[in-house]
């Protein structure tokens, strides 16, 4: 059996899109219809999450932890006690292609860290999705983590214990446990996940404060450019 973990904070938004895509990747006729089951983890969630849930054929677990770590982690508890033999991670606020596990599992490794792509920049300035752009390598060997787009087998996931409870980074942090217990990690742009470019961050530290920053960053370039071009002309006046 193979096990979707994902978990969501106030999704309510984004929530029926991405169980429908973990659903078209879980009927993939590549996975020779191998058991793929869907758990969301509700963490703190006051809105309409559980609504949505309900909605599809998935298993829904509640915490009170305000922490993906926790939430991460106990989604995949509860996918390694059914029996799961992978385990494969997105965020709420994603959507995984119809590939997506077959992708993971065709690189034959012990865990897959695979690559995310916006396709809505519209909360953005031109130059935030530039600067993203500029720093991101959407190819193989990549050395990005991300929590929307992560498998890993049953076997390496325990013998590194599992997600850590951070509030942030906790799959940065499995992917470097990983690495110390010798699991062969597949830095792959092949399994493929669109993911939300919100302002508004779940998770302090997360993409959407990354992408805050880059924002941020730019901004600052511009008032440093539009002052140095005013001292220059005062110089030459």
């Amino acid at each position: 059996m193979i096990g979707i973990v994902i978990p969501a904070h106030n999704e309510e938004a984004f929530l029926a899109d991405c169980l429908e895509a973990a659903q078209r990747a879980a009927a993939h006729a590549a996975l020779l219809d191998e058991t793929v089951e869907i758990i969301v983890v509700l963490d703190s969630c006051s809105d309409n999450s559980m609504s949505i849930a309900q909605c599809f054929d998935v298993h829904v677990l509640t915490l009170d932890a305000r922490n993906v770590g926790r939430a991460r982690g106990a989604g995949a508890d509860f996918m390694l006690e059914r029996g799961a033999r992978w385990l494969a991670f997105t965020d709420a606020d994603s959507r995984v292609a119809p590939d997506w596990i077959v992708e993971q599992l065709r690189l034959e490794a012990d865990a897959v860290c695979g690559c995310v792509t916006v396709d809505d920049w519209s909360l953005h300035e031109s130059a935030t999705r530039e600067a993203f752009y500029r720093g991101y390598t959407h190819a193989d060997a990549h050395r990005h983590v991300h929590g929307a787009n992560l498998g890993v087998s049953a076997q390496a996931y325990r013998r590194a214990g599992g997600f850590p409870p951070l509030a942030c980074s906790e799959d940065v942090a499995l992917t470097l446990k990983l690495a110390e217990t010798g699991a062969r990690i597949a830095w792959s742009a092949a399994p493929c996940v669109v993911t939300s470019a919100r302002t508004a961050s779940k998770a302090r530290g997360g993409f959407g404060d990354t992408l805050a920053a880059l924002a941020e960053r730019e901004a600052q370039e511009v008032l440093a450019e539009a002052a140095a071009v005013t001292n220059t002309q005062r110089e030459e006046a």
